[in-house]
């Protein structure tokens, strides 16, 4: 647990401003200093007429150094962390556990990004604090390229 936290931590303060350099549609490579990922917005968004909420976008980042890759989901809302965030791709559902705005696998990431690189398209399906749900949809066009990039140039 303390290691979620920790990871909480760093993530939420290393990707303050990543909303601003995601495009929706598109899976763009970036490099920082300490760490690099690719990410994408979403091509189309359901929730209930009238409500706002943050930019929302997922990212698959490594930490320089590190072999892992991390698949990180950000909902522009608070979770409801009782409710699990629910991911589709094509035909295969995945688990996520949230924690604030943010959402990752268990410890699944790297079957969640096999079905990535073999999928057309990413649904979220998660509710926020208020109970609100919301559905967005990512396109996974361009991700396997994107992917392979962060492998090799990170």
């Amino acid at each position: 647990m303390k290691n979620i936290v920790l990871v909480f931590f760093l993530v939420s303060f290393l990707f303050t401003n990543i909303s601003y350099a995601i495009e929706k549609g598109v899976w763009k490579f970036f490099v920082e200093e300490e760490y690099c990922y690719i990410g994408s917005a979403p091509i189309d968004i359901e929730m209930k007429k009238g409500l706002n909420r943050d930019p929302a976008y997922i990212l698959v980042y490594r930490i320089n150094k590190s072999q892992d890759k991390i698949v990180q989901i950000t909902a522009g809302y608070l979770y409801d962390e009782e409710k699990r965030v629910l991911v589709t791709i094509d035909q295969s559902s995945f688990d996520f556990f949230s924690q604030g705005d943010t959402s990752w696998t268990k410890n699944k990431d790297e079957e969640v990004i096999f079905a990535m690189k073999k999928g057309n398209i990413l649904t979220v399906e998660g509710y926020s604090s208020r109970g609100n749900l919301t559905k967005d949809k990512y396109t996974l066009k361009g991700f396997t390229a994107a992917f392979n990039k962060l492998s090799k140039d990170c």
